[in-house]
């Protein structure tokens, strides 16, 4: 009876274990390669897992926010799966590089041409996107997953600051900090630094070759006065040894 007492209890305990270190619920998920800084371009990965046991995902929808529309998005191309990117007119158009732009991409849908994601298995979709924005901390997508057997899981639930994590969370990006190079070339105040950088460097180098110079001439100096008291010398003595 005792061992069946202790036998009892390990059970329970262990199935305690599994509860408390069983994997959070998965979600479609959103992450950058690398850093998504305001301002610049990144490449982001939609991160979508199959949930299910006994359905595939064959198709994934992501819908961008319109309270920060972005004007340049392009997916990469994946094998066995259709790609098709939305635009949509802007209230407000964005400029650009100096040009204006009436118009942004709402919506990103990927259609398997195959089996799509079966269970047990996963798939990123990568996408170029810029420019993001300056004026918000993150940026918050739309995402509907379609499984093979019409089931359809809306992945659109916003986070609510001190609240536990909904059910089906949307897909959040974390923007960092601005960066002085938004595109990976100079900025006019790091042209400036450089430049400044030049002049020191040049003024030094001409200080360093004035002063060779300086030093070179005093040495032949030296040199000119040593051997001229050579030659007085040796005129003194060899009129001494004529006059004996």
């Amino acid at each position: 009876m005792k061992t069946s007492r202790i036998a009892a209890a390990a059970a329970v305990a262990g199935t305690a274990v599994l509860a408390l270190s069983a994997p959070a619920f998965a979600h479609v998920s959103v992450q950058p390669e690398g850093t998504a800084a305001k301002g610049g371009y990144a490449v982001v990965d939609f991160k979508v897992p199959n949930e299910r046991d006994d359905a595939s995902t064959t198709k994934v929808e992501v819908n961008f926010p319109a309270d920060h529309p972005l004007a340049s998005v392009m997916p990469e191309p994946i094998q066995g799966w259709k790609i098709e990117v939305t635009k949509s007119k802007l209230a407000k158009p964005l400029t650009m590089h100096g040009e204006k732009i009436d118009e942004a991409v709402t919506k990103v849908t990927w259609t398997a041409d195959g089996d799509g994601i079966e269970p047990g298995y996963f798939q990123k979709f990568p996408l170029s996107v810029g420019a993001l924005p300056e004026n918000t901390d993150q940026l918050v997508f739309k995402a509907i997953q379609t499984y093979s057997n019409k089931e359809v899981v809306r992945w659109i639930e916003a986070q609510k600051e001190g609240q536990e994590e909904p059910e089906n969370p949307a897909p959040v990006l974390e923007l960092a900090a601005a960066t002085g190079d938004h595109h990976g070339t100079s900025t006019a105040e790091d042209a400036s630094d450089k430049s400044d950088a030049k002049n020191e460097t040049t003024a030094a180098a001409d200080a360093d070759a004035k002063g060779g110079s300086d030093t070179t001439a005093r040495v032949l100096g030296v040199v000119g006065i040593v051997i001229g008291a050579a030659g007085v010398a040796y005129g003194v003595l060899a009129g001494r040894r004529r006059a004996a």
